[in-house]
């Protein structure tokens, strides 16, 4: 079995040693306290827990590509919802988003040509329109015939610029 990276990840090893010292998580469960779960991308510009006013054990946070609910998401929306005290999931999809900057077919080229791996038997869930996507995600998990009952689905779009997150009627 290959040793663990260590030269590779020393920044992140340093910086956890330090977070150690002033842990003060360890009384936190694994219940969603404010009962939310947050699906966003895994843009970095995007604080999913400060954009709403929380803090760690308050929500879920469900990221990916894109923000798009895939049978991954759904899978774990119903687990969330039934065990995790999820009530409300908010769909945050945002702008300035790479995977709404070309066309599926695009992307698979850019990345046969730039760096020879062909990515074709992958489906990215790129959207030309981030607003349908959110839509069609948004009732996609409100239909969803798995999660617990009473569970309230919203969707809104943050601005990667102003920091605001704007509410889409779906």
């Amino acid at each position: 079995m290959p040793s663990f990276p260590h030269e590779e990840f020393a920044d992140a090893l340093v910086a956890n040693a330090e977070y150690v010292q002033g842990f003060k998580y360890s009384g936190l469960t694994g219940v969603a306290q404010r009962g939310l779960a947050i699906v966003t991308c895994m843009d970095s510009r995007i604080t999913p827990l400060s954009v709403v006013g929380m803090k760690s054990g308050d929500a879920k946070i469900l990221r990916n590509a894109g923000a798009r609910v895939t049978e991954d998401v759904l899978r774990t929306l119903v687990l969330a919802t039934y065990l995790l005290g999820v009530k409300r999931i908010l769909i945050m999809p945002h702008t300035n988003c790479r995977m709404a900057m070309d066309e599926e077919s695009d992307i698979h080229e850019i990345i046969l040509k730039e760096h020879g791996v062909d990515t074709r038997s992958l489906e990215f869930g790129i959207v030309s329109d981030i607003t349908q996507a959110l839509i069609t995600d948004v009732n996609r998990v409100r239909k969803y015939p798995l999660l617990n009952d009473g569970v309230v689905v919203g969707g809104a779009i943050y601005d990667v610029t102003s920091g605001k997150i704007t509410p889409v009627d779906c």
